[in-house]
């Protein structure tokens, strides 16, 4: 064998290595984990009216992060059969045949169930029982039901998907109060039209394989109404919202200006014809969800 070769040989331990730690952690759905630490970290500062310690928050995003990641690997599990279907999908680790599927649900499993003793044990009560309440709506009732037999799996499985900022408002309450309940609203009201203008490109493979999105089901035109109804109850509760929480000028700026553009994106793709505006609706309600919570921060933070 030439130095070459064994350089090489070397070399393939070192890469498998970290293309299973890659995988593993596309198992959890890393973009979940970012509306995590868009949405819980706000919560938190805004809860304790002003900065909670790192501590605190760090024990609660690593308590957000076991439920989340561990639900995306169980719903990885679940979905095998369809994700290799999909061109989207069908390169995931378990399709792509770089995790066994038994690993992943095992490796989820172990996630998920680890949330609620460490948020209990370093965290409160409350906190531990929305996560593992969160892991158990997504892999029981969206992933095992919704998904595959309901238009309305989006918005009804959106409540798992809302429940960080309320975790993180009970990490520093140990309670659900009303400005927690809105920030929940927030994001259950924003998920359906950022994740309908990603659908509506997608509708030829869902129909596929018999997942009943709302492209498929009620159509295109429907799904571009029912978007841009969602994205201006999504800004009505933005300004309730603000209301009630007694939020400063720059939360207020963010969200009505934000919040007709949110509308107004919404109301492009309802005009347009096809998949017309659907990219830049996507990528501008990320932005607009992440510069919302950011203006609660910078108003508590910065004025107090």
């Amino acid at each position: 064998m030439s130095a070459a070769d064994r350089r090489v040989g070397m070399g393939r331990p070192a890469t498998a290595w970290r293309q299973t730690v890659r995988d593993y952690f596309i198992l959890t759905k890393p973009s979940i984990m970012l509306l995590l630490l868009i949405t819980t970290v706000p919560a938190m500062v805004l809860a304790n009216d002003g900065w909670p310690g790192w501590g605190l928050v760090l024990a609660t995003l690593v308590g957000g992060m076991l439920a989340a990641g561990g639900a995306g690997a169980v719903n990885m599990y679940i979905d095998r059969d369809i994700d290799g279907l999909m061109l989207r999908t069908r390169n995931r680790p378990i399709p792509g045949g770089r995790v066994p599927a038994h690993h992943a649900a095992t490796f989820g499993w172990v996630l998920g169930l680890a949330s609620a003793p460490w948020l209990l044990l370093t965290v409160n009560a409350w906190s531990a029982a929305l996560a593992l309440g969160a892991f158990a709506f997504y892999v029981f009732i969206y992933s095992m039901y919704l998904k595959r037999h309901t238009v309305h799996n989006t918005v009804v499985g959106g409540i798992a998907g809302a429940l960080p900022p309320l975790i993180g408002w009970a990490a520093i309450t140990n309670s659900i109060t009303i400005e927690g309940s809105l920030l929940f609203a927030i994001v259950f009201f924003w998920q359906p039209p950022h994740f309908w203008a990603l659908a509506l490109g997608l509708a030829d493979e869902y129909r596929a394989v018999n997942v009943p999105m709302m492209p498929v089901v009620l159509g295109e035109r429907e799904t571009k109404r029912q978007t841009f109804l969602y994205s201006m109850l999504t800004a009505a509760v933005t300004l309730i919202f603000g209301a009630v929480a007694t939020m400063g000028a720059i939360y207020f700026a963010v969200a009505a200006l934000g919040g007709v553009g949110f509308a107004f994106a919404a109301w492009r793709i309802l005009r347009g014809q096809g998949l017309e505006g659907t990219r830049a609706m996507f990528r501008y309600s990320t932005l607009y969800l992440a510069a919302l919570f950011g203006a609660m921060v910078a108003d508590r933070m910065l004025i107090g």
